[in-house]
């Protein structure tokens, strides 16, 4: 499904919030708010900016480190990767 960057948490959506959550990062990414190997914001910060508890943000951050759209360092935070996120090509292939 896709999502705005600007869309916020459905509670009674059917897809999880963790899935929506994901997809409202990767729209952010896309647009550009975060570039190429700059961190993102804290898990906490997303948490509060969302209404998310950390485990759900957690779930969302890991679905798109294995989508390859973001690489988390240890001890310094998640950081956007510098290939497009699975399933956006800008080149329209």
């Amino acid at each position: 499904m896709d999502y705005s960057p600007d869309a916020m948490i459905v509670r009674d959506a059917p897809e999880p919030p963790y899935e929506q959550l994901a997809g409202i990062l990767r729209a952010r990414i896309v647009r550009g708010d975060w570039k190429a190997r700059r961190p993102i914001p804290s898990e906490s910060r997303l948490g509060e900016e969302y209404g998310l508890s950390r485990p759900t943000v957690r779930r969302a951050i890991a679905a798109l480190v294995t989508d390859g759209a973001l690489f988390v360092v240890p001890q310094r935070g998640t950081y956007v990767s510098e290939t497009e996120p699975a399933g956006e090509s800008k080149s329209g292939e």
